[in-house]
């Protein structure tokens, strides 16, 4: 149930450009490889202020910045982040805390965590932290499905506060261990500790029933189709951001009414690796 059905026609080098990736390198996609002319997608609502910020979008893959707040002050000045709560946040939680080492931290790109899992890179989490800011106000309920290192999570629980709480669901059970010790060293600590922020081994696909409904839903990889769990978990006047699809998926933005009825827009297209169970997951390549 889409907000606007509306088909629009792109090139295959303009669909390049409407690509948001996660775990995709740019440099592997050709151009010429696309499917053409019969490649048709929804006309997309991009959180960018004009299609001009695409190529500087690409050029963030091989970005590296001096620090976090460099890197922060860089996605602000290409309008990738607008509210300063959010700027405020991801300066606050450092993300060289929760990038395995031998990578670049503070470089925009997604990054191998292990179990063929990633971290998403850092434009995609300021956008969804972006459409999720008024779901995520303090003492508010927010859910991470897919946590990984737990950065995301993290921010949530600095935005909704101890009054509120973030709640973290992982299927990989040593991924849970190091997002808790990732989070111990952050500015998060406390909250870990108080319980307003919790990481949990789950699988994220159920949901975490224990402190549903949830104002805000955050799923942070690609499932075919949204699992009713996290729907029913969603509160009435809460949003959930999922990638749907199977090789390229929409970043839907779900609104669900005080009736319960489900309003979708999409926000882009975007790479995201699968949403799937823990031993289909380990056995990827």
């Amino acid at each position: 149930m889409l907000a606007s059905s509306r088909l629009t026609f792109f090139s295959c080098s303009s669909f390049r450009h409407k690509l948001r990736l996660h775990s995709l390198n740019p440099s592997s996609l050709n151009p010429k490889s696309c499917i053409r002319p019969s490649f048709f997608v929804t006309k997309l609502s991009v959180n960018l202020h004009s299609e001009d910020h695409f190529p500087l979008m690409e050029r963030f893959w091989s970005a590296t910045s001096r620090g976090n707040s460099s890197l922060v002050d860089y996605l602000q000045q290409h309008g990738v982040i607008k509210s300063s709560k959010v700027a405020d946040v991801m300066k606050k939680i450092d993300r060289g805390l929760f990038v395995p080492k031998g990578n670049l931290p503070y470089s925009d790109t997604p990054m191998p965590i292990g179990y063929n899992a990633t971290i998403s890179a850092p434009h995609m989490h300021a956008t969804c932290l972006e459409l999720l800011e008024e779901h995520l106000q303090p003492g508010m309920r927010a859910l991470d499905v897919g946590s990984g290192t737990g950065y995301l999570t993290a921010c949530f629980a600095l935005m909704v506060g101890p009054e509120g709480h973030a709640v973290g669901v992982e299927h990989i059970p040593e991924l849970v261990t190091d997002s808790i010790d990732n989070v111990q060293k952050s500015e998060a600590a406390s909250l870990l500790a108080e319980g307003s922020l919790s990481l949990n081994f789950g699988d994220g696909r159920q949901g975490w029933p224990d402190l549903a409904p949830y104002n805000s839903i955050h799923v942070g990889a690609a499932a075919t189709e949204v699992p009713q769990p996290l729907i029913e978990q969603l509160k009435p006047g809460g949003r959930m951001v999922i990638p749907v699809g199977r090789f390229f998926q929409d970043l839907q933005v779900i609104d669900k009414q005080v009736d319960g009825s489900l309003k979708v827009r999409i926000e882009s297209s975007v790479r995201y690796v699968p949403l799937t169970d823990r031993q289909e997951q380990l056995q990827r390549f």
